[in-house]
């Protein structure tokens, strides 16, 4: 099994410097190694990871690049780059030479202040880049939201109609609460864009907070129903996964708790979604 979405950081400042405003102080905890993620993966049968730039890093990938180097076939990639820059779409081809195959955009403030208004957001002349590059490349656009800019990734994707998208964290549906009808239904409307793609993921963060997690079943039902599971993967969000939960409660709730699932489901949620993007 793949996990879709795992964070990683060392307390190396001296090869891995943190990007401003970072200090060590934020790093909690204060370092997430390779090896910490592979020892709670294994035993619960995942044996690839996908890894996503850490904020503390800003646009530097290298301490991802270098362990992906170190260990081909077991972690992909999804970087940042800076959509402001002049360049995005030269930093996506360059990185993709090295492995990555996607990339993280998020709106600013985000999620520092996950309440910030997002009119604008996905605008200007370096994301539309971005998109462009995505299509022609098939790299992934990653996209960390919240419930109120679906209605904004609806028309990017109507415009970039060939640039393969993913949801992060469900759209973060139901963050802290309840599971508004509205945000789901907003969110399955991104299934009329054959190449959107939503991460299953961060249980622990949505809904009641509490493992089994059985309260999201009924929103992973109506993702499986309008995008089908050749567009859902599951991920983890370690190391904010088992800060108060365990690795298990997380992958336990896709590969054994819903019962809606079929094996063959099972084995593109789990699998065969994450394999297609991140290790073609």
């Amino acid at each position: 099994m793949i996990d879709a979405h795992v964070h990683i950081w060392t307390n190396d400042f001296d090869k891995y410097p943190l990007a401003a405003p970072y200090t060590p102080a934020d790093m909690k905890p204060p370092a997430f190694l390779p090896s910490d993620i592979l020892n709670l993966a294994r035993p619960s049968g995942v044996t690839r990871i996908v890894l996503v730039q850490m904020t503390y890093y800003g646009t530097d990938n290298s301490y991802m690049l270098d362990t992906m180097q170190q260990s081909p076939g077991v972690f992909g990639g999804v970087a940042v780059v800076d959509p402001e820059g002049s360049a995005p779409d030269t930093g996506m081809r360059e990185l993709a030479r090295k492995g990555v195959r996607g990339f993280r955009i998020y709106p600013a403030g985000f999620p520092a202040d996950a309440t910030a208004p997002v009119t604008g957001w996905l605008s200007g002349e370096g994301i539309d880049k971005m998109f462009r590059c995505g299509a022609e490349e098939r790299l992934a656009i990653c996209l960390l939201t919240n419930p109120n800019a679906l209605e904004i990734i609806d028309h990017k994707c109507k415009r970039y109609p060939d640039t393969p998208v993913i949801i992060d964290h469900i759209a973060r549906i139901g963050a802290g609460g309840p599971i508004p009808e509205s945000e789901v239904r907003a969110l399955t409307t991104l299934a009329r864009h054959p190449e959107v793609k939503v991460k299953v993921s961060a249980f622990y963060y949505l809904g009641q907070r509490q493992p089994p997690h059985l309260d999201l079943g009924p929103m992973i039902k109506r993702l499986l129903d309008a995008f089908g599971p050749k567009r859902l993967m599951w991920a983890s969000d370690c190391p904010f996964q088992t800060v108060n939960e365990t690795y298990e409660d997380g992958i336990s709730l896709v590969r054994d708790r819903l019962d809606f699932l079929s094996s063959t489901d099972k084995e593109w949620v789990l699998r065969r979604t994450a394999e297609e993007v991140f290790f073609p």
